[in-house]
């Protein structure tokens, strides 16, 4: 059961708001003021926050700082609750890392919507479900509370980089670490006659690159942004110098660089052996739903670009999509690809 921390200094809305969530089967703590929510959050870490703007003792954007900067609190998905309308007070908001933002009075449907966006934002493919090891996984969350993690990224800048723009490329000498912030990159195997091999997607909080900065070799990939996205550089001294004064930030980054190869290999393996009609399927249940098998936000990717996540052409992925869509156990849109009949699709023996 997912653990939403709900502060909010009007009685009647925040009774009313908890009443509506523990009904929608989520745990709801709640307290009054920023400084009372700060204290539940670090002795119980919610799954997500809901916070009111204007309160007393502490405001929503005092909040969302100390979430920020608190190695145990960072990463916690952010909705502001606030009457005010002004554009100013929503753009401040989000500079400073809310994910959503709610407007006094809102509906049911709204609440639980935003709620729900959020959460499967940070259980599906581009953060603990992606199809390789590469991004931030599950052994960080705890050594968080070290410190050395936030160390890692904290006040620096941060860079925005637009869709579609390759943030290292194939041959390149590596001079830092990348931090995903925000945003999506998809990791790219190039073959001599150009086609395109998807190794990984990435997601919010995913460090991207290090795998060359271990071996010390140049990258032998390319990584590109699919969407706007926001990157910390962390320079390659400074993350040598942490491995070798954190023994526990080394033996992470070990962990996640044998999670990597235990990925291609899997991945090798099915293209080995696996029928195209199942390695499409098995693409799509991996990306369409969440660790405990239920679906998720339609999948935003390009034909060409799940073409290549699952080593095929782009013609011969369209054919068996058609062929889904016509047995009923997929839908497709202009947001994206919809599982209908994900159990079905997963029994499946092709």
């Amino acid at each position: 059961m997912k653990n939403i921390l709900l502060i909010e200094d009007n009685d009647i809305i925040r009774e009313n708001t908890a009443e509506i969530l523990e009904l929608s089967g989520y745990r709801v703590t709640t307290a009054n003021n920023g400084k009372a929510g700060i204290e539940l959050a670090l002795v119980d870490r919610p799954d997500l926050i809901i916070c009111d703007i204007m309160m007393p003792v502490l405001d929503g954007y005092g909040v969302l700082h100390i979430v920020n900067k608190n190695p145990a609190l960072t990463g916690i998905p952010f909705i502001f609750l606030t009457a005010k309308s002004e554009r100013d007070d929503f753009r401040r908001g989000m500079e400073l890392g809310a994910d959503d933002y709610l407007t006094k009075p809102f509906s049911e449907s709204e609440l639980l919507s935003a709620i729900e966006s959020r959460l499967n934002r940070f259980t599906t493919l581009l953060s603990d479900n992606s199809i390789g090891e590469e991004g931030l996984s599950q052994p960080f969350t705890d050594t968080q509370s070290s410190g050395w993690f936030q160390s890692l990224i904290s006040d620096r800048k941060l860079h925005r980089v637009p869709k579609k723009q390759f943030v290292y490329s194939d041959g390149d000498e590596p001079t830092r670490l990348y931090y995903l912030k925000n945003g999506r990159v998809k990791i790219v195997r190039t073959s001599h006659d150009g086609k395109e091999l998807v190794t990984d997607l990435l997601g919010p909080n995913s460090f991207i690159g290090y795998r060359a900065l271990l071996e010390n070799t140049n990258y032998t990939d390319s990584a590109v942004t699919l969407d706007d996205s926001e990157l910390i550089y962390i320079p390659k001294n400074e993350f040598l110098h942490m491995l070798g004064t954190q023994p526990e930030a080394g033996r992470q980054f070990v962990h996640l660089l044998a999670g990597h190869i235990n990925g291609k290999e899997e991945q090798l393996l099915s293209m080995a052996y696996s029928s195209l009609r199942r390695r499409v399927a098995d693409t799509l249940l991996r990306l369409g739903t969440s660790p405990d098998g239920e679906p998720v936000p339609p999948i935003q990717l390009s034909r060409d670009d799940l073409a290549a996540v699952i080593g095929t052409a782009t013609e011969s992925l369209i054919r068996i999509l058609t062929e889904f869509k016509h047995d009923g156990l997929i839908e497709m849109s202009s947001a994206g690809i919809r599982l209908v009949e994900p159990d079905k699709l997963r029994r499946a023996n092709w």
